[in-house]
């Protein structure tokens, strides 16, 4: 008689840790700055993200071709790698948003900057973004730059998230260290 209620616990503790590790399979589409997120084949690791500054020698480069800001703007950019981690070409999505905790939101701005990320490009199969050999992957950052153009308000609005959105309309968002 003292095996049935054994058995019968055995079998409720091995459906619980079945679906504790159910869970842990589940992806995370909303992370920190630095963690990375998986969206469809493609790995985003956000590494740093800073207001640039014009007069700066560094900062001169990734501003290369931007009318100066307002002086209630600022430049913000958002450095990341990506990584095709599938068997077939994926693409970038064409835009990513900023959004603060008043939901006000920015679209990235057109850049010429050698470190700017192409957003909507393809990524080969195996890939990385930003490639090896470029300026973006052997600068002091070694990542693709988002860049956007936010209000200076911005910093008492947040958390303030990157939202990057898939081609399967699932979204991640990215707290960003500001």
């Amino acid at each position: 008689m003292m095996g049935r209620p054994r058995l019968g616990l055995a079998a409720v503790l091995l459906v619980a840790v079945m679906l504790f590790a159910a869970c842990g399979e589940e992806e995370e589409l909303d992370v920190v700055e630095g963690e990375p997120v998986e969206l469809g084949e493609l790995l985003y690791n956000v590494q740093i993200t800073r207001f640039l500054n014009r007069n700066d020698p560094e900062d001169a480069a990734y501003l290369r071709g931007q009318p100066g800001a307002r002086p209630d703007q600022e430049y913000l950019a958002v450095f990341m790698t990506v990584e095709n981690e599938g068997d077939t070409t994926a693409n970038l999505p064409g835009e990513m948003t900023i959004r603060d905790t008043r939901d006000n939101t920015y679209e990235p701005v057109d850049s010429r900057s050698a470190y700017a990320l192409e957003l909507g490009a393809p990524v080969e199969a195996g890939d990385e973004v930003p490639a090896p050999d470029t300026p973006a992957a052997s600068g002091p950052i070694a990542g693709a730059m988002v860049l956007f153009l936010v209000d200076r308000a911005v910093t008492e609005n947040r958390p303030i998230e990157l939202e990057i959105p898939s081609q399967t309309g699932t979204e991640a968002r990215v707290e960003l260290d500001i």
